[in-house]
């Protein structure tokens, strides 16, 4: 028995002795008692059995608070170096707007992989074309999943869809449509007509717009023409409708159409910083009812369409649009609706944009640099002649044209765990020499496949998640700058210099010029005929 530091024995306290002579007394047991028994006070004990105690669980409870922690060290000294994340928001605060130039200085500081903190969300970014293709290719499988916020989870039903989709059983499927049936050369030759049409609305839009009283040498603003033709050409392609006119006009199912498109891009962009600290989403609760409304609104207009087509389909056989193509294949692919809706916005959400953005910055170099556009127009004059429209048939015999859009055709694909600055890797000084000339015979001196196979230049990813409407995108980018260029002259205002061209990016998930390009627009074809629409019915 231990009582205030004294041991007794039971033969010991039978006798009445005690180790330690007249300690005894101070722990309150007296020289003589009935018996010949110890005695002690009852509430001496809480506080020795406390105190006891206190020192068995101490080191208890400071290893179980010490091993998280240090665990928690060992493992962050094991990530990439980065700059140091503040507390709750991590490197948010730190991040400035267009994150492709932020995240090049931060290459450029910590190296070529390094770590950002959203929150409490861990990203690892990398900047070369040899991380690019660890990542993108080597390490693929494993970094195939799509993190989903709750915005994104709510819009692609917990990845029904393509892009949002985890890396699994219903990816592949879809994927594998995507390449065997939506996106073959078979398909793309098929549409060809729907592209030319609308490239050649757009010529004619450019050419009234250049022409018109009082509007000789006065700039105009490229990018309001190169909107048309991107959004008439997804609505044609996807939907197999037509629904904004030669004079900018949309329709009435187009305008709900394009409120649909507006407002999940603001939905989007009004999320929380809870988004990034999981610990903070009870206080940030979403507007479901807001989701809702809007997903019931995309699903409306779609389902009409879809019925349309349906009844198309059994009267006069299919088409090639995709949503034909959707409704022929569902049952042999077990697709749901969810993920029939869901493909054909992925389509829309990634096309539409993004066709605009590239040919509008490959404009802005022509117009900085005149001897490429003069280059290229002998080349479009060599092999087009000046009597007749160029199509995309005449793609193998303009190799500079090529060279131009594989330049000019760059985008930021956003990953949410790890992401490819493919902006860093395209003008890193040590993979290519002199990156911010504008020179597109580098592209002619080795050959460079920008469809994910060379990972110096990734405009659509590269790997298991390389874009699989990749050819399509080419086919409309080459078809716009080459028409544009076989036209039209293109320079500057008067009094503009090329260096007083505003080149930043604006902040956002896709690089659209900060400032619109103004340049101007001089007919160099004789023949009028050349500058009309080409109208197809499809």
């Amino acid at each position: 028995m231990v009582v205030g530091g004294s041991c007794f024995t039971l033969h010991e306290a039978a006798h009445g002795r005690c180790r330690g002579g007249g300690r005894a007394e101070q722990v309150g047991v007296p020289a003589r008692r009935h018996n010949n028994l110890p005695s002690f006070r009852m509430e001496d004990l809480p506080v020795v059995a406390t105190m006891d105690a206190a020192s068995v669980l101490l080191p208890i409870v400071l290893a179980l608070v010490a091993i998280p922690i240090l665990l928690a060290l060992l493992d962050w000294l094991r990530l990439p170096p980065g700059p140091c994340p503040w507390p709750v928001v991590g490197n948010l605060r730190q991040i400035k707007h267009v994150r492709c130039r932020c995240f090049q200085e931060w290459a450029e500081w910590y190296g070529p992989i390094f770590s950002v903190w959203f929150g409490s969300s861990l990203t690892v970014v990398v900047s070369t074309p040899e991380l690019a293709k660890e990542v993108l290719k080597e390490h693929d499988q494993q970094l195939a999943n799509r993190t989903r916020n709750r915005s994104t989870q709510r819009f692609s039903r917990n990845g029904q869809d393509l892009v949002w989709a985890d890396y699994g059983p219903h990816y592949i499927k879809v994927r594998k449509l995507c390449n065997l049936e939506l996106f073959t050369q078979k398909r793309l030759e098929a549409l060809r007509p729907i592209r030319e049409d609308e490239v050649t609305a757009m010529v004619a839009s450019v050419h009234r717009a250049a022409i018109g009283p009082g509007n000789e040498g006065k700039p105009l603003v490229v990018r309001s023409h190169l909107a048309m033709v991107s959004f008439n050409n997804i609505t044609r392609l996807v939907f197999g409708k037509r629904f904004m006119n030669a004079n900018g006009d949309i329709n009435e199912e187009g305008q709900e159409f394009k409120s649909i498109v507006n407002n999940g891009i603001k939905i989007g962009a009004s999320l929380s910083i809870a988004e990034y600290v999981w610990y903070l989403r009870w206080l940030f609760p979403l507007n479901e009812e807001l989701y809702k409304t809007h997903n019931e609104r995309r699903d409306h207009l779609t389902k009409k369409i879809i019925e349309e087509h349906a009844k198309a389909l059994k009267e006069s056989g299919g088409k090639h649009h995709f949503v034909h193509a959707l409704l022929t294949l569902r049952e042999q692919y077990d697709l749901s609706d969810d993920t029939v809706f869901g493909l054909l916005w992925d389509i829309i959400t990634t096309g539409m944009d993004t066709t605009v953005i590239s040919v509008e910055w490959a404009m802005a170099e022509l117009v900085r640099y005149p001897r490429v556009q003069k280059k290229l127009q002998e080349e479009l004059d060599s092999v087009i002649g000046r009597d007749r429209v160029m199509s995309e048939t005449d793609f193998q015999k303009l190799p500079y044209l090529l060279a131009v859009v594989k330049v000019g055709a760059y985008n930021i694909p956003k990953g949410a765990d790890v992401t490819v600055n493919v902006w860093a890797i395209a003008r890193n000084p040590d993979v290519w020499s002199n990156p911010l000339e504008y020179r597109p015979e580098r592209f002619l001196e080795e050959s460079i496949d920008i469809k994910g196979g060379d990972f110096r230049v990734l405009p659509f990813g590269a790997g298991r998640r390389v874009c699989p409407g990749a050819q399509l995108g080419i086919n409309l980018v080459a078809s716009m700058i080459g028409h544009l260029l076989h036209h039209f002259e293109w320079s500057l205002p008067e009094g503009t210099m090329p260096e007083d061209v505003d080149m930043m990016e604006s902040p956002g998930i896709v690089t659209f010029m900060s400032t619109p390009l103004q340049a101007v627009a001089k007919p160099r074809l004789d023949k009028e005929e050349l500058y009309n629409r080409v109208p197809v019915e499809m």
